[in-house]
Protein backbone atom coordinates (compact mmCIF):
# COMPACT_ATOMS: atom_id res chain seq x y z
CA UNK A 1 0.00 0.00 0.00
CA UNK A 2 1.58 3.27 -1.37
CA UNK A 3 0.63 6.66 -0.04
CA UNK A 4 1.29 10.30 -1.54
CA UNK A 5 3.15 12.47 0.21
CA UNK A 6 1.18 15.65 1.32
CA UNK A 7 2.16 18.25 -0.56
CA UNK A 8 1.41 16.17 -4.07
CA UNK A 9 -2.04 15.36 -2.19
CA UNK A 10 -2.71 19.11 -1.38
CA UNK A 11 -1.71 19.67 -5.19
CA UNK A 12 -3.91 17.94 -6.69
CA UNK A 13 -6.82 19.25 -4.25
CA UNK A 14 -6.06 23.33 -5.20
CA UNK A 15 -5.69 22.20 -8.72
CA UNK A 16 -9.69 20.62 -8.63
CA UNK A 17 -10.56 23.49 -6.58
CA UNK A 18 -9.05 25.59 -9.38
CA UNK A 19 -10.97 24.24 -12.15
CA UNK A 20 -14.00 24.27 -9.95
CA UNK A 21 -13.63 28.05 -9.69
CA UNK A 22 -12.79 28.28 -12.96
CA UNK A 23 -15.57 26.68 -14.46
CA UNK A 24 -17.82 28.50 -12.05
CA UNK A 25 -16.84 31.99 -13.43
CA UNK A 26 -17.27 30.78 -16.90
CA UNK A 27 -20.75 29.51 -16.35
CA UNK A 28 -21.78 32.80 -14.56
CA UNK A 29 -19.81 35.26 -17.00
CA UNK A 30 -20.75 33.27 -19.72
CA UNK A 31 -25.08 33.23 -18.18
CA UNK A 32 -24.78 37.29 -18.06
CA UNK A 33 -23.82 37.22 -21.67
CA UNK A 34 -26.65 35.54 -22.76
CA UNK A 35 -29.23 37.89 -20.79
CA UNK A 36 -27.88 40.50 -21.81
CA UNK A 37 -27.91 39.39 -25.54
CA UNK A 38 -31.66 38.68 -24.71
CA UNK A 39 -32.60 41.87 -22.71
CA UNK A 40 -29.73 44.62 -23.57
CA UNK A 41 -31.88 47.10 -21.63
CA UNK A 42 -32.17 45.73 -18.52
CA UNK A 43 -31.03 49.12 -17.26
CA UNK A 44 -32.73 51.92 -19.11
CA UNK A 45 -31.55 55.19 -19.23
CA UNK A 46 -33.41 58.27 -19.73
CA UNK A 47 -32.99 61.79 -20.93
CA UNK A 48 -34.96 64.94 -20.30
CA UNK A 49 -34.86 68.00 -22.59
CA UNK A 50 -36.90 71.12 -22.55
CA UNK A 51 -40.66 69.61 -22.47
CA UNK A 52 -40.15 65.95 -23.57
CA UNK A 53 -38.22 62.29 -21.86
CA UNK A 54 -36.68 60.14 -24.63
CA UNK A 55 -35.63 56.11 -23.53
CA UNK A 56 -33.16 54.72 -26.31
CA UNK A 57 -33.04 51.23 -26.80
CA UNK A 58 -30.58 49.00 -28.41
CA UNK A 59 -32.15 45.77 -30.22
CA UNK A 60 -30.91 42.20 -29.00
CA UNK A 61 -30.05 39.43 -31.46
CA UNK A 62 -33.12 38.91 -32.76
CA UNK A 63 -33.86 42.49 -33.76
CA UNK A 64 -36.61 42.56 -30.84
CA UNK A 65 -36.67 45.59 -28.73
CA UNK A 66 -37.03 44.66 -25.05
CA UNK A 67 -36.68 46.30 -21.77
CA UNK A 68 -36.98 46.25 -17.90
CA UNK A 69 -39.58 48.72 -16.76
CA UNK A 70 -42.78 48.41 -14.47
CA UNK A 71 -46.40 48.16 -14.15
CA UNK A 72 -48.02 49.69 -11.08
CA UNK A 73 -45.16 49.96 -9.71
CA UNK A 74 -44.06 46.22 -10.42
CA UNK A 75 -41.27 45.19 -12.36
CA UNK A 76 -41.72 43.74 -15.57
CA UNK A 77 -39.61 43.00 -19.06
CA UNK A 78 -41.15 44.49 -21.56
CA UNK A 79 -41.46 43.23 -25.36
CA UNK A 80 -42.12 46.13 -27.59
CA UNK A 81 -44.67 45.22 -29.76
CA UNK A 82 -46.39 47.52 -32.36
CA UNK A 83 -49.00 44.70 -33.92
CA UNK A 84 -50.53 44.63 -30.28
CA UNK A 85 -53.67 46.62 -30.18
CA UNK A 86 -53.22 46.44 -26.57
CA UNK A 87 -50.45 46.19 -23.24
CA UNK A 88 -51.03 42.35 -23.39
CA UNK A 89 -50.11 40.82 -19.59
CA UNK A 90 -49.51 37.10 -19.24
CA UNK A 91 -51.93 35.68 -16.93
CA UNK A 92 -49.60 34.53 -14.80
CA UNK A 93 -47.90 38.29 -14.35
CA UNK A 94 -51.42 39.72 -14.09
CA UNK A 95 -52.04 37.40 -10.78
CA UNK A 96 -49.18 38.31 -9.49
CA UNK A 97 -49.46 41.55 -9.58
CA UNK A 98 -53.09 41.24 -8.46
CA UNK A 99 -54.96 43.01 -11.93
CA UNK A 100 -58.53 42.22 -11.95
CA UNK A 101 -59.93 40.71 -15.05
CA UNK A 102 -62.51 43.03 -16.40
CA UNK A 103 -64.92 41.77 -19.43
CA UNK A 104 -63.86 39.23 -21.98
CA UNK A 105 -62.69 39.58 -25.08
CA UNK A 106 -61.93 37.13 -28.36
CA UNK A 107 -58.20 37.58 -29.27
CA UNK A 108 -56.47 37.47 -32.60
CA UNK A 109 -53.12 35.93 -32.46
CA UNK A 110 -51.02 34.86 -34.90
CA UNK A 111 -51.82 30.96 -33.40
CA UNK A 112 -56.11 32.35 -33.77
CA UNK A 113 -58.15 33.12 -31.64
CA UNK A 114 -58.18 32.93 -27.63
CA UNK A 115 -59.83 34.96 -24.66
CA UNK A 116 -58.61 37.58 -23.28
CA UNK A 117 -59.79 39.56 -20.26
CA UNK A 118 -60.10 43.75 -20.44
CA UNK A 119 -57.75 45.61 -17.49
CA UNK A 120 -56.54 49.00 -16.83
CA UNK A 121 -53.00 49.62 -15.81
CA UNK A 122 -52.77 52.58 -13.68
CA UNK A 123 -49.10 53.37 -14.48
CA UNK A 124 -46.65 51.74 -16.98
CA UNK A 125 -43.03 53.24 -16.72
CA UNK A 126 -40.22 52.86 -19.22
CA UNK A 127 -36.82 54.51 -17.98
CA UNK A 128 -38.40 57.61 -16.78
CA UNK A 129 -41.19 57.32 -19.18
CA UNK A 130 -44.27 57.23 -17.46
CA UNK A 131 -47.65 56.28 -18.90
CA UNK A 132 -51.25 56.89 -16.93
CA UNK A 133 -54.51 54.93 -17.34
CA UNK A 134 -53.08 52.60 -19.91
CA UNK A 135 -55.57 49.70 -21.58
CA UNK A 136 -54.15 46.39 -21.38
CA UNK A 137 -55.76 43.03 -21.91
CA UNK A 138 -54.85 39.45 -19.26
CA UNK A 139 -53.75 36.97 -21.93
CA UNK A 140 -54.17 33.62 -20.65
CA UNK A 141 -52.79 32.16 -23.66
CA UNK A 142 -49.69 34.38 -23.60
CA UNK A 143 -46.38 32.03 -22.62
CA UNK A 144 -43.91 33.50 -20.57
CA UNK A 145 -43.40 36.42 -18.56
CA UNK A 146 -43.06 38.99 -21.15
CA UNK A 147 -45.66 41.75 -21.32
CA UNK A 148 -46.14 42.99 -24.69
CA UNK A 149 -46.37 46.82 -24.54
CA UNK A 150 -48.34 47.55 -27.62
CA UNK A 151 -49.90 50.08 -28.97
CA UNK A 152 -52.37 51.27 -26.30
CA UNK A 153 -48.96 52.90 -24.33
CA UNK A 154 -46.84 53.24 -27.45
CA UNK A 155 -49.67 55.96 -29.36
CA UNK A 156 -48.98 57.69 -26.43
CA UNK A 157 -45.07 58.24 -27.26
CA UNK A 158 -43.47 59.17 -30.96
CA UNK A 159 -41.01 56.87 -31.66
CA UNK A 160 -38.08 56.18 -34.38
CA UNK A 161 -36.09 53.27 -35.26
CA UNK A 162 -32.37 53.64 -37.07
CA UNK A 163 -30.82 50.69 -37.41
CA UNK A 164 -30.43 48.55 -34.06
CA UNK A 165 -31.79 51.09 -31.81
CA UNK A 166 -35.39 52.52 -30.70
CA UNK A 167 -35.91 55.86 -29.69
CA UNK A 168 -38.69 56.47 -27.45
CA UNK A 169 -39.79 60.48 -27.07
CA UNK A 170 -42.77 61.47 -24.76
CA UNK A 171 -43.80 64.92 -25.16
CA UNK A 172 -44.26 66.92 -21.47
CA UNK A 173 -47.60 68.37 -21.76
Amino acid sequence: MSSQPPGKRAGRVLLVLAWGAGLFLATRFFGQWEQRQENPNAVVSSQQGDGFIEVQLASNGQGHFVADGQINGEPVQFLLDTGATDVAIPESVARKMGLERGAPVTLSTANGQSQGYRTQLTEVQLGDIVLRNVRALVAPGLPGEQVLLGMSALKQLEFTQRGGTLLLRQTLK
